[in-house]
């Protein structure tokens, strides 16, 4: 068991014909991932790295099965492109592109709402790191040589952090059950909420790592909802301390525009709340040891 993907999961590549598009896809046929096609607009009938390459996602999905969706799609078309992939029936895309305009992000969100939420498309990012559960399947650009199998899961806004926290919980024997990378864009298709909830219902998951940044109200959502709704233990990181009011940092979603958005102001809500904090980069993977170890012998 894992959430969004694992073994089985019948995978398309939007935006396969493309130099990272076929980089990255190839990682994840390396990996184990079940890639059953790809689709490029005028490159329908073609074999990509063995693969079928389709016109459409309707026709890709029509004869593969396809039910998620890679999308490396160039930002000017990629809302059109998870947009095809919610009408063809896909349940599940994970969009790396980043610079995709926040219009264009918004005109997603609505369009999506058309759906029945059984049968909604579940996007992830845009401007995302992607989801891997170590040792089953991969949809994204991590480095997967850093993830071993094991029982934490992680969600974060930021790719990097992400891999740092999945190398020292390697490092410390732990693993990973599932990684999510959530993106740092300001309009993204899954929340933390969206996420911790995928992890309380994971027979697979013992606690959760939540990696967050300045900006937004995602991360005290997404510790609301744990404290009234979950019985994993949760810790945090938020990056940005010093991060000055009104100033972008990294990510487009990364700035301070209202009260409670800054690093601290987060870190004071999680305690209060009850979460467990991570200090600092360099100590995710030991906050998360001794939480779990606290839990066990509780």
């Amino acid at each position: 068991m894992a959430i969004l993907i694992d073994k089985s999961t019948p995978i398309i590549v939007q935006g396969i014909s493309g130099r990272i598009g076929m980089f990255h896809t190839e990682q994840a046929i390396n990996y184990g991932a079940n890639i059953v096609g790809g689709v490029t607009p005028g490159r329908g009938g073609e074999t990509m790295l063995g693969k079928p390459v389709f016109n459409t996602v309707k026709g890709a999905v029509a004869e593969t099965g396809a039910e998620a969706s890679m999308v490396f799609v160039p930002p000017p078309f990629a809302a059109d492109a998870i947009m095809e992939a919610a009408d063809a029936g896909v349940r599940l895309a994970v969009c790396v592109t980043d610079g995709i305009p926040s219009q264009d992000m918004m005109k997603v969100k609505r369009y999506l709402r058309r759906y029945r939420a059984e049968t909604r498309l579940r996007l992830v990012g845009p401007n995302c790191a992607g989801v891997i559960s170590p040792g089953k399947s991969m949809m994204g650009i991590m480095p997967d040589h850093i993830y071993s199998e094991g029982r934490i899961g992680i969600v974060g806004r930021s790719g990097t952090l992400g891999y740092e926290a999945a190398s020292q919980l390697k490092t410390l024997g732990l693993g990973v059950s599932t990684s999510v990378g959530i993106g740092g864009d300001p309009i993204n298709g899954s929340s933390f909420r969206d996420i911790l909830e995928l992890f309380e219902n994971d027979p697979e998951t013992d606690a959760v790592l939540m990696i967050g940044e300045i900006g937004g109200p995602q991360e005290a959502e997404g510790a609301r909802y744990w404290r009234e709704n979950m019985k994993k233990p949760l810790a945090a990181y938020v990056a940005g301390l010093s991060a000055p009011k009104g100033r972008k940092m990294g990510h487009a979603g990364a700035i301070i525009s209202a009260f409670g958005e800054s690093a601290q102001e987060k870190v004071t809500l999680l305690q209060e709340l009850g979460v467990t904090i991570c200090p600092n980069p360099s100590s995710m993977g030991e906050t998360v040891a001794r939480m779990v170890g606290a839990e066990a012998m509780a």
